[in-house]
């Protein structure tokens, strides 16, 4: 596990189109989630919010290895009142909900869940760079 410029709240992971990246990512965060005092949880508010922040990690990381030309990295970072994700991708594309979202149908759930679990989550471009990253910000348990 690294820790950017020695921050100890802000965990990067070098990924690439290896298999078992989502584990790997998965892993990583809970790492992280453990070294932070998330987990164990104490109450079942803690672990659901620790294990929507893993969901939400597994569907970014799956969208980037899906659509994106494979993920390049991912960063962990705990904030005030909220824990940031972010996945650096190679790809063009701009991620989305699928609209309308139809449940019963397979596939096309990943960013729907991301909209439905986190307080909010965008796209950050460098204007000249190849990628993107996708970012998604969760409430930490109270």
């Amino acid at each position: 596990m690294e820790t950017a410029s020695g921050d100890p709240d802000v965990r990067r992971l070098a990924l690439g189109s290896t298999p078992g990246t989502v584990p790997l990512a998965r892993d990583f965060t809970r790492s992280a989630l453990q070294d932070w005092g998330w987990l164990p949880a104490a109450t079942a508010d803690r672990r659901a919010a620790a294990e929507d922040v893993l969901l939400v990690v597994s569907e970014l990381v799956t969208n980037a290895c899906l659509h994106a030309e494979g993920p390049e990295s991912l960063r962990v970072l705990r904030l005030a009142d909220v824990l940031r994700l972010e996945v650096v991708d190679r790809g063009a594309g701009q991620p989305a909900p699928r609209t309308p979202h139809r449940a019963g149908r397979p596939g096309g759930h990943g960013m729907f869940i991301v909209q439905r679990l986190c307080r909010a989550w965008g796209i950050e471009r460098t204007p000249g760079t190849p990628g993107k990253t996708v970012w998604a910000e969760l409430a930490a348990p109270a």
